[in-house]
């Protein structure tokens, strides 16, 4: 009797493929439905805080009870959801050699897990126990940290505080420092002309925090001559140690910017069949003659029949190259140009932006004064471009032709 194999796919595949999925759609960002879902989150996150604010409003509470509780009901469910279904394709992380268990604990202990968390406890808690109502609107704020997941500018906001954490705990020993020393000597300067102000260096330490910090609300003011040169000397003060900390994070938040956006930069060059070959140093060059330019929908870039000067590479956005017998769409992490970048034809095709884009360019006058510089370079290049376009290097002809468009997906 021949044996009967069991065929059948085991559910454990099943679910593991679906975890996955999960996971590469909720944490990695890859592909459309990645995209609607991230657009959806802000949206309603968007909501509920503006529905929080609203609801403390006592008179706008009573008269918007019903709405204002459907969308807290809904995006608590839909937030509860998603923070469940985190926990569960936490398992998925790539660099995840501990067990699924560990991966789990990561995320609920990480900063992500604990804001997913406090977004949605304090609607459960108020079901089962009694507790402040206000005390319960301001958590529900807690949710904006929620944006700091699909916002590169908050990322690298956090990404910088945390940098220079070091530095800027110094700040503020050296700030704790001189409000401690400043109280001190205004207590000694005035604690005989207002003692109810000054007696003790706790009640003079309010005047040096509000002195130091600027803001000088004025409701304690030292009367003596010498308290008074002694808060003058307090206010420099003041306006050095909060320079200090704003030029410390400011730095750090544009050296995090500048990098993510060179790692961005240095991808797309590196991709480009041109440069393929380079080395790093010598991408590098490239990078340093990069032009950023940004444009809005329906803007022509390049038309036909223009003399052709530069290449240029797709950052973000999607454009539509309109030759004699048909159109193509380029997107993100593509580029057109880059045989005029060498050859200074003129063009052959009509390029517009189809959505809002972010070009890099480069100059041809740039890539060949880099050539010239390094004839290793230029020989690389030259190579490059033999390769793409074969027999094509020395026709007649604009910079747009079919073998010199990269119509592949960037990888």
């Amino acid at each position: 009797m021949t044996p009967v194999l069991d065929t059948a796919p085991q559910p454990d595949k099943h679910i593991e493929a679906l975890r996955r999925r999960v996971y590469v759609v909720l944490e990695q960002g890859a592909g459309g439905a990645s995209l609607a879902l991230n657009r959806f989150l802000i949206v309603l996150i968007g909501i509920t805080l503006t529905a929080t604010v609203i609801e403390s409003v006592p008179e706008m509470a009573r008269t918007y009870a019903l709405p204002l509780s459907v969308i807290e009901w809904a995006a608590t469910l839909i937030f509860s959801l998603e923070y469940a279904a985190r926990i569960w394709s936490a398992a998925e992380h790539p660099l995840l050699k501990r067990g699924a268990l560990f991966g789990r604990l990561r995320f609920v202990l990480s900063f992500s897990g604990i804001v997913d968390l406090v977004a949605i406890l304090p609607f459960w808690l108020s079901m089962f126990i009694a507790s402040d109502f206000r005390v319960l609107l301001v958590l529900r704020l807690v949710r904006f940290f929620k944006l700091t997941r699909y916002s590169p500018a908050m990322r690298s906001l956090l990404d910088a505080l945390y940098s220079e954490r070091r530095a800027l705990a110094g700040c503020f020993v050296i700030l704790l420092g001189t409000a401690l020393i400043a109280a001190a000597l205004m207590h000694l300067a005035e604690r005989a002309a207002q003692p109810e102000r000054f007696g003790t260096i706790p009640d003079a330490l309010w005047w040096a925090i509000v002195t130091l910090g600027t803001i000088g609300y004025g409701d304690v003011v030292p009367v003596t001559m010498l308290g008074r040169i002694l808060a003058s000397f307090t206010i420099f003060a003041g306006l050095l140690m909060m320079a200090l900390p704003v030029g410390i994070f400011a730095t750090a938040f544009a050296n995090e910017v500048h990098r993510r956006d060179f790692i961005i930069t240095w991808g797309l060059v590196a991709r480009i069949p041109l440069f393929r070959t380079l080395t790093a140093s010598e991408i590098a060059d490239v990078m340093t003659m990069l032009r950023a330019q940004k444009v809005d929908g329906g803007t022509v870039i390049v038309r036909r029949g223009e003399p052709a000067h530069a290449m240029y590479l797709i950052a973000d956005g999607e454009v539509e190259v309109k030759l004699r017998h048909k159109h193509l769409r380029l997107g993100t992490g593509q580029f057109f140009g880059e045989i005029a970048a060498l050859r200074r034809t003129r063009r052959s095709a009509t390029v517009t932006a189809v959505t809002p884009t972010r070009l890099l360019i480069l100059d041809a006058l740039d890539l060949h004064g880099l050539m010239d510089r390094q004839p290793a370079l230029a020989a690389r290049i030259e190579e490059a471009a033999r390769a793409k376009l074969g027999h094509e290097l020395n026709a007649q002809g604009g910079d747009i032709v079919t073998e010199e468009l990269y119509e592949h997906p960037p990888g």
